[in-house]
């Protein structure tokens, strides 16, 4: 009896995905519940269980676009789970162990064994595992080391060969590689380009004296951290100040459908998150609600969730505002791009000492610059400013955060 292999329906909006790799080898006997193959949407990606044990027939290979409900491949239940081999009572002690001298020889081989995702992109870069050194728990080769495993590309001929070993002993290396766009990055770099071209995007910039909240930060750190298991950053004290703002600049929080307007009673909080594959913007559902230690563990479960891969795309849908740090990266100042069809985004960057002008006195400051860009076409100028003001108001004097004022 043979049971078939479908992409199975992943959320209400996406109908293709990409068979980015398959984790067993056509023959192979599966375990039910057991991964076979790894499938990537549009905003995520997701290993496909085997549904039964059996035998795996593969009928879609590695990299192939496909609809929703496409079949991939075969399982042959009726095919006997192979039999593994016992060590019989009469062996030989000598022969089933390794002798001194091969012992090192066959540790150093296992530290570099790929895991079955990890082999499939291996070799279809081409690339010698044991050139490689892994990260994984006693040495095994991941998925992601796989991912950013290099092999120079060859030259066509013996001339080009030498003209580009002449060219390396003056300038250095120039080897190139060439790789697919992920289905991921090309879902982004869509969203971009349209939001860039389907938008009145504009970008307002004001600066907050991070005095008083870090200060805040570090006297209450410790007792916040042991009684809510969480540490306190900055992203929970961010998003609240927004929500806050958000209840008096409801424009800010709106989008446009047509020729609509939406308003919303409430703050679902895009937070940006960078991963292996790309930024991805999980959704804090009813931030305005939430105190900040709820915050803070919604944004650790999503983040976390996020860059294993494990994120759903429900988890990625219905935002009605984002917040981007990229002063995690060291940003100094930029203009994030709107994350349609929300009508704004907020963005923080790092905090660095300056000197300021403050009662008629030149002190220094810890400073952060802030960027709100913002859909002209429904937010105007008096609104994006004044809500930027308002964050700005809150972040100063961290006690309005609590007396909501």
């Amino acid at each position: 009896m043979s049971v078939e292999l479908k992409i199975p329906v992943i959320g209400e909006s996406v109908t293709e995905v990409t068979l980015s790799s398959w984790l067993k080898k056509d023959g192979d006997y599966v375990a039910e519940g057991e991964a076979v193959c790894e499938i990537e949407s549009d905003k995520a990606s997701m290993e496909l269980p085997a549904p039964s044990a059996g035998v795996l027939k593969i009928i879609e290979q590695a990299g192939s676009e496909l609809k929703i409900g496409a079949k991939i491949g075969e399982l042959d239940t009726s095919a006997a789970k192979p039999a593994t081999k016992a060590v019989t009572a009469d062996t030989p002690k000598k022969s089933s162990e390794p002798s001194p001298s091969s012992g090192n020889s066959v540790a150093a081989k296992e530290l570099n064994v790929p895991s079955p995702a990890a082999r499939k992109i291996l070799d279809e870069k081409g690339v010698d595992s044991t050139n490689l050194k892994g990260t994984g728990k006693d040495g095994r080769i991941t998925k992601e080391d796989a991912l950013f495993a290099t092999k120079p590309l060859s030259s066509p001929s013996s001339q080009s060969s030498q003209s580009v070993e002449a060219l390396a002993q003056i300038h250095g290396s120039r080897s190139t590689r060439v790789e697919k766009m992920t289905r991921l990055r090309k879902t982004i770099a869509t969203k971009l380009v349209e939001a860039k071209n389907t938008t009145a995007m504009l970008t307002t910039f004001n600066e907050v004296d991070m005095f008083e909240l870090m200060n805040l930060r570090k006297k209450y750190k410790e007792a916040f951290k042991e009684k809510h298991g969480v540490n306190l950053g900055f992203m929970s004290l961010f998003t609240k100040a927004c929500t806050i703002a958000l209840k008096d600049f409801p424009a800010v929080n709106a989008q446009i459908n047509g020729e609509e307007v939406i308003y919303h009673d409430y703050a679902d909080v895009g937070i940006a998150v960078s991963t292996p594959k790309g930024l991805v913007v999980p959704v804090v559902r009813n931030a305005e609600t939430l105190s900040l230690a709820q915050i803070e563990k919604e944004i650790l479960l999503l983040a976390t969730k996020a860059r294993d891969g494990k994120i759903s795309i429900e988890e990625m849908q219905g935002g009605t505002f984002s917040i981007t740090n990229g002063g995690v990266f060291g940003s100094m100042l930029s203009t994030p791009i709107l994350n349609i069809p929300q009508s704004a985004i907020l963005g923080m960057h790092n905090i660095v000492e300056r000197p300021i002008a403050l009662n008629g006195q030149v002190v220094i400051r810890p400073i952060m610059y802030l960027a709100l860009s913002y859909d002209h076409r429904i937010i105007d100028g008096r609104e994006s400013v004044s809500f930027l003001k308002k964050v700005k108001d809150l972040l100063e004097d961290p006690a309005r955060l609590i007396l909501d004022v």
